[in-house]
């Protein structure tokens, strides 16, 4: 019997009472006064209770709904577990004092799409007592639904240095972040009723974004950039090993680093890891732009380094001629016997040796060469012969010549300077804003002007991004990876996260299915301070949030919705415009200034897009 029902029966008891009460003659005032105070004290209870019991019926709403939206987005549940969950989060959010009662034991049931919660509590009454009604039932339940929609959502995550700042909890952004978006896969991966029909795209952003060193090779970067000497830095020709730095970071904006690899530690206001003169291999390495540079070079590395080469070949040529002379006695028979010869003693003689040695200077550096040596030797001179009889002697003399030649080649002038370019395995896998106006655009890469730029940078952040995907093991393994680091630049970020949802190069999401929705959500906790072209890395840069305007409004038009989301613990920064303006409508921008408003916000921002909601 409802709440309503036993409140109708009491009253009716009262009236046929004082029916018969009116029938009989024989009470007095005084009775007819104390007995008509019964029904009046039933009337009053009965909207005490009733008030009461409106208390306990929002209270059990409340706590159900709660219950029923966690159960709702934790997949894998057994029906034990359900149950468990749903008591759990019933128990922490149910707010009735225990003078309402004591609620029954959640019952869980799931069908389907939907997940329904209920429970009662027989709540004890105060005046209605005098009618016998002792206690009332108050029950309520929750169902929660799962939209049928597809849905494709691009998760464009802040990873900039900041992001380690912890809230008076001591929670940093960051973790908070992390576990925010593990939930929320977890909330997308649930709403899926088949594989595919969710799926989501993790891209973390700094200034850069991180494609991975897996895609050195793709035909979508332009390395163009990555490739070149820094404007104006070729060495002049008295430049060689040993002399000084010829940058400095007044005049050129940066300095010399001590080899090609890029050094972090060799920077303006530092410098311990620069080279103040140039080492004996000759190579002139710049080193990254100061990092307080307004022009968007701060911390953007220099790929390669300048060869020091002589600019002519100096060769020498030396000649150490020696003459040898052997003599000796002969004798033969004249009938053609052998020749008998033996030398004679105090033989052979050898003059001093003799050395010429020339020298010729060409233009054009061709390598020093090693000492090379050569030798000649003289023919035969025979001496006078007398014979006798058969036998014939004679002496004979033999000259000869060695000649050990050396040729030496050694460099000397000026010195030829020329770029040579790191390898590509170098890259750390970053890539920097595309050329104006491509940079806020989603434009399938075709030509040189549309492709992406490979940067090596201090802000280059070893969070990689993803492609879309229904992988959620692999999706969570990105999250986890998270790493903060580097200045803030929201366009890059906002631009790969509508290239996640598009055909064709660079991440090539596959054609869009019928009814599938498409979301952004940007998350930043700071304002923009860098690009390639503008800002120092750390004051806001209007010249960046001017390109952060046109992608959003790009990507509005292209039909995303966006949900923006300012992380500003504290209140500090005051409200980021950009993103306010970013957002597809006032519902969906977030100003937070806690670390655990990350978690919470994220958490409902998953309910709308999921439909996961509320339905009866």
């Amino acid at each position: 019997m409802s709440l309503r029902e036993k409140f109708g029966s009491a009253l009716e008891r009262v009236r046929a009472r004082a029916r018969r009460f009116l029938r009989n003659n024989d009470a007095n005032v005084a009775m007819i006064f104390a007995i008509s105070i019964i029904p009046v004290t039933i009337a009053a209870g009965t909207g005490l209770d009733l008030a009461r019991a409106m208390i306990v019926k929002s209270s059990l709403s409340e706590a159900l709904d709660a219950s029923a939206l966690a159960v709702a987005s934790t997949t894998g549940l057994t029906q034990a577990q359900m149950q468990t969950e749903a008591q759990n989060y019933f128990n922490a959010n149910y707010k009735a004092d225990s003078s309402y009662g004591t609620p029954a034991a959640v019952a869980v049931v799931q069908s389907g799409q939907q997940v329904t919660v209920s429970t009662t509590v027989p709540m004890p009454t105060t005046l209605i007592n005098v009618a016998g009604i002792h206690t009332v039932n108050v029950a309520s339940s929750s169902t929660v639904v799962w939209g049928q929609n597809k849905l494709w959502v691009s998760l464009v995550l802040d990873n900039t240095g900041s992001m380690t700042q912890t809230d008076s909890t001591g929670t940093s952004k960051i973790s908070a972040l992390q576990t925010a978006t593990h939930q929320l896969l977890t909330m997308l991966q649930n709403a899926s009723s088949t594989a595919g029909d969710v799926r989501a795209a993790i891209i973390p952003f700094s200034k850069t974004v991180n494609v991975g060193t897996a895609n050195a090779g793709a035909t979508w970067i332009d390395w163009t950039d990555w490739e070149a000497a820094p404007a104006g830095s070729t060495p002049s020709g008295t430049v060689g090993p040993g002399s000084s730095c010829p940058y400095s970071w007044s005049s050129n904006g940066f300095y010399c680093a001590p080899s090609a690899t890029n050094d972090a530690n060799c920077f303006n206001g530092r410098g311990d890891d620069c080279a103040d003169t140039i080492p004996s291999s000759g190579l002139i390495c710049p080193s990254a732009p100061s990092a307080n540079a307004s022009t968007g070079l701060g911390g953007h590395y220099y790929n390669g380094c300048w060869n020091s080469v002589r600019s002519q070949t100096k060769t020498t040529t030396t000649n150490v001629t020696t003459v040898t002379t052997t003599k000796q006695s002969c004798t033969s028979n004249t009938s053609g016997g052998n020749v008998s010869c033996s030398n004679k003693s105090g033989y052979p003689s050898t003059a001093s040796p003799t050395t010429t040695s020339s020298s010729a200077t060409t233009n054009g550096y061709t390598g020093d060469s090693t000492t090379t040596s050569s030798n000649t030797t003289s023919g035969t001179v025979d001496g006078s012969k007398s014979c006798t009889s058969k036998t014939c002697s004679w002496t004979r003399t033999i000259t000869s010549t060695k000649v050990d030649q050396t040729v030496a080649k050694t460099g000397t002038g000026n010195y030829n300077h020329t770029w040579v370019v790191n390898d590509h395995s170098t890259w750390h896998g970053c890539i920097m804003d595309r050329t104006q106006n491509y940079d806020t655009t989603f434009t399938t890469p075709t030509t040189t002007a549309t492709k992406f730029p490979a940067e090596n940078s201090q802000s280059c952040v070893p969070s990689v991004l993803g492609t879309l995907s229904y992988d959620w093991t692999s999706l969570n393994a990105q999250v986890t990876a998270m790493t903060a680091g580097g200045s803030t630049n929201q366009t890059i970020g906002l631009a790969w996260g509508m290239q996640a949802l598009t055909i064709g190069d660079p991440l090539n999401a596959p054609s869009l299915p019928a009814n599938t929705k498409q979301y952004i959500i940007i998350l930043s906790d700071g304002l923009n301070t860098q690009n390639r072209w503008d800002g120092d890395g750390s004051n806001q840069e209007t010249d960046v949030d001017d390109r952060m305007a046109i992608a959003c409004t790009n990507a509005k038009t292209a039909g995303f919705t966006i949900y923006a989301v300012f992380v500003d613990l504290n209140g500090t920064q005051g409200n980021s415009s950009v993103l306010q303006n970013c957002a597809s409508d006032s519902s969906k921008y977030f100003d937070l200034t806690t670390s655990g408003a990350i978690i919470t916000t994220l958490n409902a921002i998953g309910q709308q897009i999921t439909n996961l909601r509320v339905a009866q």
